[in-house]
């Protein structure tokens, strides 16, 4: 993996509340890394996809321009993909099988209703990985085992970046690449 040199990166685990006056620990673990580059978010997505495994669901939100469509090409590229990456805004979903590893990048922007049958959660488990640009919008059917990364923009080149793994197979890639 490619270290993160100038990546400031916090790790969070604990989530504390009171539930029938007793105190509850939430065990929840959450990453926060602030990028300061294109190049430093392409080192992240280049250290994510060195730990992919078949079935694999990254879900990226943030508003436009914040760094979603950047990773989502860093990570295919770093997957041995050669085609022209773009964000699949108005096929919804656009296949890559000349890797290593099949890619389904989608970009659900468009969605306005999660209840239409486009079959986006038969790419769940066909053995790719599968990345998901605007994935709080479909959030509904999006798998409990995933990996959500909030992209959010600080200034040009800066972009605060929260990652949350859901799932053992998740929290275990995280430890390995942050």
């Amino acid at each position: 993996t490619v270290s993160l040199k100038k990546c400031k990166i916090y790790k969070n685990t604990c989530i504390y509340f009171s539930f029938n006056d007793t105190m509850v620990m939430v065990i929840k673990m959450q990453y926060k890394i602030t990028s300061y580059s294109e190049d430093e978010t392409i080192e992240l997505a280049q250290n994510i996809e060195s730990e992919k495994f078949p079935n694999m669901v990254i879900c990226l939100v943030g508003d436009l321009g914040c760094g979603k469509t950047v990773f989502a090409k860093a990570f295919a590229s770093s997957l041995g993909i050669t085609d022209n990456i773009t964000s699949p805004t108005f096929n919804i979903i656009k296949e890559y099988d000349n890797a290593e590893m099949k890619l389904f990048h989608m970009d659900v922007y468009r969605l306005s209703d999660i209840k239409q049958d486009l079959g986006i959660t038969e790419y769940f488990t066909k053995r790719g990985v599968c990345i998901i640009e605007w994935a709080d919008l479909i959030e509904g059917i999006l798998p409990k085992n995933r990996l959500d990364i909030k992209f959010r923009m600080i200034d040009e080149n800066t972009r605060q970046i929260t990652i949350t793994p859901h799932g053992s197979k998740y929290e275990d890639l995280c430890e390995r690449v942050l």
